[in-house]
This record gives structure tokens, C-alpha cells and sequence, in this order.
């Protein structure tokens, strides 16, 4: 027992941490003005999501003839290493423009290659669905399933972190799956993502700029916290674009599940996607604006003084926002802490399978501390390590106040 709590499991700068003083020293992190958690792919699984690897893995499973062809047509370059190297967001970058070179060319496979586009969002969106049955029946939200406890924890203790006075917490994800959105109705916590409205939600960024309040209220609970902003920076399964009106509007779960299980059952390759992906040969166009808007609030929370970002769940293959990680440093009030499963930290030592983590390690700066050793970098172990919410009693506030004057008095 002794041992295990001795055990190294996290990095700031030249300082090892074990697992106590990992937690003091996110509860500390956790009471600065500006904190946001950045999740990945990897933080989904745990409600049911799958890796990008594993959403290849089932592409090449099912639609063998489909991956073939990929690798005849050399959109898989990857392959001369591992099949693992495969990058399916940067893979769909490049068919969407190939589509657009072979519509304009009129090239004879330009049907096949709308079929492989059209199996592989199947298998993204089947992934990002987590559970049908929490999507034909909101009220199964309602009951707190168990597969989204630990999101639910997280949005618990960072909520409850929060200072009188202090800014709601931030999630960032460029996930497409709605764990953050149910776990957060579960326990009847406020989202503000960016869509207004009661039965027509369209976009409009500045509800980023709003937040709650309790009017009747007493005391210091008066300025307590009741919502949360989420930014999610690669699109929604529930975003539904509107050409009409250059906008996007947000749909209820009921309403966008009919029009996934369409696409999902439809051999068409034709039909239009049910969600928004943030394709680069699309970016000028409406999604430009909506993700360019999302993507500036991300920049300028990361440039506010006092600030801490948890990232969780990211495997760190988008050199974009890597880059955008590195240069936030200059941000001298800013704390990155990163959860890096293939991390490995002893006295005196840290290696990292992860080229980008183990060149920000190299820094030694304060300002960064990397969580390893396998399962505690895991999403489920980062949110135990967070403080858990503590009672705000007024009445023993007050007497403790009044016992230091008397104290003073005498």
C-alpha cells in the first residue's frame, strides 16, 4: 500500500509527483480563474465510443473490397508502415478532395470512390452513437447510466471547484458523440454550446459570452455555478447544416436519430451526410465561419491570465492544435496538464512513444505537467484524482468568522 501510494504517475517540469501530490496539485490548479478540459477520442470509449483505430480496424473488416481500393487508388500511403499509421481524418480530407478534382474531370470512378466515403462515415457515425436506445428514448438519460458515471464526476468536480465570482468551467472536444450533453442533463447542469433557441436553435457565438444565475439566491451562494460552455471543434452527430440560410442548427437527439438511421440503413451513396464533418475542401464555405468562430474562443481561453487546460483522451495526431498547444506557453500564466497513457516516469527518467509529448517533457517547464503510467492516464483515473465537491455551510462560515473577531478583540 505504501508502495503504490509512493509510486511515481505524473511530471511537472523536473518535479515527479505521486498520486497524492498529483492531486493537490490539480485541486490547486482547479482554483485558478480559467479552467477548461480538453477531451479526445479516447475519453469516449469509456461511454461506448471507439478509437480511430478501431474504426479502421472495422472498415477494413467490413468493407474489404472498399480498403483495396483505397490502396490501388494510393490514397493509403500509409500502409508501406503499419495499417495503425492509417489517419482516417486526414484520409477523409483527401477523398473529399479528390471528389471535387474527379467531379470536374469526370473520372470514371468517381461513383466508387463516393461508396468508400460513404462506408467510412458509416463507421465513424456508428461509433460515435454510443448507446441507440439513449437516443430513441430521452428518458433513459434521465435514469444516469452508468456508462457516462465518470463524465458525470467530471463535470461534478469541476463545477463544484469553481470560486464565488469564478467563470464556469470550459470542455473542449472534437468528439461527435453527445457524453458530454446527456452526462450533463443527468444531472441537470446547463449546457451553452454555441445554439439558441427553444424549437429552432440556430448558432449564435455570442451565448458564449452569457451564463446563469440564481436571483433568489442568498449569500455567496448567489454567485454559485450552474452551467458549463462546451466548444465542440470538429462538429456534432445533432449539427445539421441549413444552405438556405448559411447557419447551422442544432437538432433534438429524437429528431437527428431518424435521419442517422437512414443514412446508416442506406446503400446510397449519393444521399447527403447527417452530420457535419469539418472537411478542409469545405472550410470556406458555412462551416468556415461556425468552427472558425469555435476555434477563436479556444485560442482566446487559452490566452486568458490564470488559466489551466486538462487534455485527455488525445492522441495528438493534429499537428494544427499541437502547434497550437506549444505556442499557448507563451501564456505565462498558462498550465497544460496531459494525460498520456504510453508515458513512462521514474526517478530521473521519462520516455513517451508520443513524439510531440515527449518533445513538450523536453522543455521542462512548470507550466506543463504530463500524467502517465498506463491506466492512470486514462480518462477514468484522471477524474478520481480531481477533487471531489465539499459542502458550502454559511451558517459555520459565519461563526467562524465571528470567532476570529472575538479573537481579535481579546
Amino acid at each position: 500500500m505504501e508502495k503504490t501510494a509512493k509510486k511515481i504517475i505524473a511530471i511537472r517540469g523536473n518535479h515527479l509527483l505521486n498520486k497524492e501530490k498529483l492531486k493537490a496539485h490539480l485541486a490547486a490548479l482547479l482554483r485558478l480563474e480559467n479552467i477548461g478540459v480538453f477531451l479526445g477520442n479516447g475519453a469516449s470509449t469509456v461511454a461506448g465510443s471507439k478509437l480511430f483505430r478501431e474504426i479502421w480496424e472495422n472498415f477494413v473488416q467490413n468493407y474489404p473490397e472498399e480498403h483495396n481500393w483505397l490502396k490501388k487508388q494510393n490514397f493509403l500511403p500509409e500502409l508501406k508502415y503499419s495499417e495503425k499509421d492509417v489517419n482516417v481524418e486526414d484520409l477523409l480530407d483527401n477523398i473529399e478532395i479528390a471528389l471535387k478534382e474527379w467531379q470536374r474531370a469526370g473520372n470514371q470512378e468517381l461513383n466508387k470512390l463516393k461508396k468508400v466515403r460513404h462506408c467510412l462515415y458509416k463507421e465513424i457515425i456508428k461509433a460515435a452513437i454510443l448507446k441507440e436506445e439513449w437516443w430513441e428514448n430521452p428518458e433513459k438519460i434521465l435514469e444516469g447510466p452508468h456508462e457516462l458515471s465518470y463524465h458525470r464526476i467530471l463535470l461534478q468536480r469541476l463545477v463544484a471547484s469553481r470560486q464565488p465570482g469564478q467563470t464556469p468551467p470550459w470542455i473542449f472536444t472534437t468528439n461527435y458523440d453527445l457524453a458530454i450533453e446527456w452526462a450533463a442533463e443527468s444531472i441537470n447542469l446547463k449546457v451553452i454550446n454555441g445554439f439558441e433557441g427553444l424549437h429552432c436553435r440556430s448558432f449564435s457565438p455570442h451565448s458564449f459570452d452569457l451564463g446563469y444565475r440564481n436571483m433568489l439566491a442568498k449569500g455567496e451562494a448567489k454567485f454559485g455555478i450552474y452551467n458549463i460552455y462546451l466548444v465542440k471543434s470538429h462538429g456534432s452527430l445533432t449539427w445539421q447544416e441549413s444552405k438556405e440560410y448559411d447557419t447551422y442548427f442544432e437538432l433534438s437527439a429524437q429528431t437527428a436519430w431518424e435521419k442517422i438511421k437512414f443514412f446508416l440503413n442506406s446503400e446510397d451513396s449519393d444521399i447527403s451526410l447527417p452530420i457535419i464533418f469539418p472537411f478542409a475542401a469545405k472550410y470556406m464555405q458555412t462551416i468556415g465561419f461556425v468552427l472558425g468562430e469555435l476555434f477563436r474562443r479556444f485560442t482566446e481561453f487559452l490566452s486568458r491570465p490564470q488559466t489551466c487546460l486538462i487534455i485527455c483522451g488525445f492522441s495528438f495526431s493534429d499537428k494544427h492544435l499541437n502547434q497550437l498547444f506549444f505556442r499557448a506557453l507563451q501564456n505565462p500564466t498558462l498550465h497544460l496538464v496531459i494525460c498520456d497513457p504510453f508515458a513512462e516516469i521514474d526517478e530521473g527518467h521519462f520516455n513517451s512513444l508520443n513524439k510531440w509529448i515527449y518533445k513538450l517533457a523536453n522543455i521542462n517547464s512548470h507550466q506543463i505537467t504530463i500524467i502517465g503510467d498506463k491506466n492512470n492516464a486514462y480518462f477514468e483515473s484522471l477524474v478520481t484524482y480531481l477533487p471531489e465537491p465539499a459542502l458550502y455551510d454559511e451558517k459555520l462560515e459565519e461563526i467562524k468568522k465571528f470567532l476570529k473577531v472575538l479573537s481579535h478583540e481579546r
